[in-house]
């Protein structure tokens, strides 16, 4: 049981953390552009329209991925419960892959509304 816990707590992290960033980031982006912190690409860091689009558009979609992968998630865990601890380990992948999936699919969903909306030099395209 105790090993059951620990997975679920570590197949929750993932989606707890993507909703606590997406709400944080869909208020308001980080202040400096910069490569340390914050969503980085070449499209985001050119001006801080692009990097204020970013952290929006990708803030957004974080807090919805979050919103729903959390339950989805603990769901997942439960017919794990009272389970070996190889059984438990090995199908805990399922809901962490599939949350590493939606961390993917933010990046290319968000690249793409950057090319949408701005242009090569990060200047917002006439509408």
């Amino acid at each position: 049981m105790g090993f059951w816990v620990f997975m679920l707590v570590c197949v929750l992290l993932t989606p707890a953390t993507m909703l606590a960033i997406g709400i944080r980031y869909a208020r308001r982006a980080p202040k400096n552009i910069q490569a340390v912190h914050g969503y980085r690409s070449e499209w985001s860091m050119k001006n801080r329209a692009t990097w204020e689009f970013a952290h929006h558009y990708c803030g957004r979609l974080w807090k919805w991925f979050g919103a729903v992968s959390l339950p989805l998630s603990a769901l997942a865990m439960l017919p794990l419960l009272g389970r070996d601890a190889d059984t438990v380990s090995l199908w805990s992948c399922l809901p962490i892959g599939a949350q590493l999936g939606l961390m993917v699919l933010s990046i290319v969903l968000t690249e793409r509304a950057l090319r949408r909306n701005f242009d090569q030099a990060g200047r917002p395209k006439p509408r």
